[in-house]
């Protein structure tokens, strides 16, 4: 898949100083497949949260974000420039899930937050939507579910990436995908704070 030219950009020249000024350790990458449509899904706390991936996998990952970042000028450039589907929350916005869908029948790479929205509540993760799984089924796509922890700081020593092994849905039902899903998200990000500081 072409890579858009901000996306390019950033990631090869912005991508060396994101890593150095926040710091993140990332653990698993190599977990995530070279080829072949894939969903790369996890918990959402920072806007940097996309930022993390883009920068660690070599692969263009085209991301789900909502349609509020389309809408302000501060935010649409980017967002549009790195190639994410405009996703309207509102609704049941078949349209973005259609484009993420064929997208992967290309053999391309989606990356999407089942919690739907950035976690600012007291929870340690919110409720997953049926989104990911569900997108899965439909093309046969492997899920790598993955788990951030930590804080977005200058040169952070908590800040970590945890990428788990990837599966695909296969005879299960959604419920249990999601089920699923939900629960390796849960484990990579104890595992995470299991882990502690790290230098």
């Amino acid at each position: 898949m072409k890579m858009p030219w901000l996306y390019r950009i950033g990631r090869f020249l912005l991508g060396p100083f994101f890593m150095w000024y926040y710091n993140p350790k990332v653990i698993g990458k190599e977990n995530i497949p070279k080829e072949g449509q894939i969903i790369i899904a996890g918990n959402h706390k920072h806007l940097y949260d996309q930022c993390m991936t883009i920068v660690v996998c070599k692969r263009f990952i085209k991301y789900m974000a909502k349609k509020e970042y389309f809408d302000s000028w501060k935010t649409r450039w980017f967002f549009k420039g790195v190639g994410c589907i405009s996703v309207n929350r509102q609704v049941k916005d078949n349209g973005s899930k259609e484009e993420a869908i064929e997208h992967l029948k290309k053999g391309g790479a989606i990356g999407i937050f089942p919690e739907g929205t950035r976690n600012k509540t007291d929870k340690f993760l919110l409720e997953f939507k049926f989104g990911a799984v569900s997108m899965a089924q439909k093309t046969d796509a492997m899920i790598v579910p993955f788990g951030i922890t930590g804080d977005y700081k200058f040169r952070s020593k908590n800040l970590i990436i945890r990428y788990g092994k990837p599966f695909k849905v296969g005879d299960m039902s959604l419920v249990e995908a999601n089920d699923k899903l939900y629960h390796e998200v849960e484990k990579l990000m104890k595992q995470n704070l299991k882990e502690g500081k790290h230098k």
